[in-house]
């Protein structure tokens, strides 16, 4: 199984799936409607991620080899996806979006008994073993998946951008023939075809798509898979701290917003305007200055990971470095008025 026979396949079954299914989309009323929070010029296919889940069940069925496991991951996939189409649709409230994504973490955990059972050694003592708090964690790291990158799709290819990012870390750590190589080459494939048309990139004729709700908590399942998969058992592929570092900036926002809005009294899952790339835009920079920066940042977080694979760096000074600039990043939120004018003043000297 050639990895650009993969890759080629389901980028190009994922684009063919989105322009089909654009105007079917439309006369479903499966589209994003422009509000105050969602400033884009007309009505816009939520189709990217239904596209991503038909590219996926298609290589899968060309090129893996079925397997219990990979059937439950598809089901998995199938649920979240279905959830993701309702939400994009209907709007549906919160706690029901919660209860079907334990639900499907549920799947994972009980269905092909897979747990975080172990996080390492984090703090130089041996390995944190989470003995019958396992499946329980497992399943807050399920949610956490999903919801970090569905909070990040703020602007235009930035949740495919983020996703990419971790998809290719994951490869260049454990890519091995069978199939979670092909859910992994998938993906970058199917992400590439979604970006071209969320980006509109290299063509300008290419018809505008979001990935919706479907798509980036399709994403959000994948990568927590992958990462329980590859960082468990008795001969893991990469440390659990690394795992961390692939998904370090959308884990990092997501954490960190939550936590401010429950200091606020707050619903944690309450819409607002204080993720990292709506910063950005507030101080002045375009979206597309705002994708690359950010962009930029996780592919060196991810790279850092990496690294600290390769070279052994111990698991403590690699979670240490990643606990420092989490709270690095909470303190810059806490103050972001002050942030936010030392970037339009760097901004501004920069221009002159």
């Amino acid at each position: 199984m050639p990895a650009i026979g993969v890759i080629l396949l389901t980028f190009l079954g994922c684009m063919l799936a989105m322009v089909w299914l654009g105007p079917v989309a439309e006369r479903i009323g499966l589209v994003d409607v422009p509000t105050k929070r969602k400033v884009h010029a007309g009505h816009v296919p939520l189709i990217g991620g239904i596209a991503m889940f038909g590219a996926l069940l298609l290589s899968c069925v060309i090129f893996a080899e079925y397997t219990q496991l990979l059937a439950l991951y598809l089901i998995s996939c199938g649920f979240i996806v279905f959830i993701g189409v309702l939400d994009d649709r209907y709007d549906l409230r919160v706690s029901l979006r919660v209860v079907a994504q334990v639900l499907i973490a549920s799947i994972l955990v009980f269905g092909a008994d897979m747990q975080l059972a172990s996080f390492g050694n984090l703090v130089g003592l041996g390995d944190v073993n989470l003995g019958p708090l396992a499946p329980f964690i497992t399943i807050v790291a399920v949610l956490a998946a999903i919801n970090c990158f569905n909070m990040v799709d703020g602007i235009d290819g930035l949740a495919g951008t983020m996703a990419l990012v971790t998809f290719l870390g994951i490869s260049y750590l454990g890519l091995q023939s069978g199939n979670w190589s092909v859910v992994v080459l998938t993906f970058v494939g199917a992400t590439i075809a979604y970006l071209m048309f969320n980006l509109r990139w290299p063509f300008k004729r290419v018809p505008k798509v979001f990935m919706g709700d479907a798509g980036s908590m399709l994403i959000g399942l994948t990568v927590v898979w992958l990462l329980v998969m590859n960082t468990q058992g008795s001969d893991p592929l990469f440390r659990p701290v690394t795992g961390l570092w692939l998904i370090a900036l959308p884990l990092m926002d997501m954490t960190a917003i939550m936590f401010r809005r429950m200091k606020k009294g707050q619903s944690p899952f309450e819409p607002d305007r204080e993720h990292i790339h709506h910063i950005f835009l507030r101080v002045g920079f375009t979206p597309v200055q705002s994708l690359g920066i950010i962009s930029l940042v996780a592919v060196v977080f991810a790279v850092v990971g990496i690294l600290g694979e390769q070279y052994q760096v111990p698991e403590w000074f690699m979670f240490g470095l990643f606990l420092t600039l989490f709270f690095a990043y909470c303190l810059s939120l806490q103050h972001i008025w002050l942030l936010s004018k030392w970037l339009r003043r760097w901004r501004g000297i920069n221009k002159t």
